[in-house]
């Protein structure tokens, strides 16, 4: 972290900034991270999601409403999120709660995508057990040939935001001296403090 890393008080600024310093990076996507959520009895799964919008409302990742993602969230609304940079040797990592965002923003983001993506999302029925690759190819193609190019959304598909109450920033430093700073939410402000590697 330099100086100007630790002005402040508003991690969402921070993160801006580390986020836009990724923008120029040749080596991976930067918006990847990690979805952490558990079941009802606790159980932990993870996987990579790509982040597709942020604000101060949080952070929204779309998917199958049927996935085994979704179906943890619905019993159990807390996850996290793990952004991992490493030509940066950066980490974030973001606590949270999530939500299903509104039809309307949902609509708008799979309007937004290629036509192969939407027709990938009719094809897949997520998490669901297949016989063979082949059968995703033939939903592929029996989509195709029943919207062609008006292609609806699902209406089992769309997005969560999860909303922060806690983020941690890590930067590499030299002898295993981490920096780790983490702000954390009380009320409608945000405290900061820095943790030990």
């Amino acid at each position: 972290m330099n100086k100007n890393d630790l002005s402040g008080d508003d991690p969402y600024k921070l993160f801006s900034l580390w986020y836009a310093g990724m923008a120029s990076e040749p080596v991976g996507d930067p918006s990847a991270m990690i979805l952490s959520t558990a079941s009802a009895d606790g159980r932990v799964s993870s996987r990579v999601v790509l982040l597709k919008d942020y604000n101060e409302s949080g952070f929204v990742f779309f998917t199958n409403y049927k996935s085994r993602k979704a179906q943890q969230l619905d019993s159990n609304s807390h996850a996290s999120l793990l952004f991992y940079w490493p030509l940066q040797k950066r980490q974030v990592r973001v606590e949270g709660y999530t939500a299903k965002v509104t039809e309307a923003e949902s609509d708008a983001y799979f309007l937004s995508r290629p036509e192969e993506s939407k027709l990938g999302a009719w094809a897949s029925e997520q998490s669901s057990e297949i016989e063979s690759r082949e059968v995703l190819e033939r939903r592929m193609e029996q989509f195709r040939s029943q919207f062609g190019t008006n292609i609806p959304r699902l209406p089992h598909w769309g997005g969560y935001r999860l909303v922060p109450e806690l983020f941690e920033f890590w930067q590499e430093g030299e002898h295993r001296l981490h920096d780790r700073l983490v702000f954390t939410k009380t009320g409608e402000s945000w405290s900061r403090s820095r943790l030990a590697p």
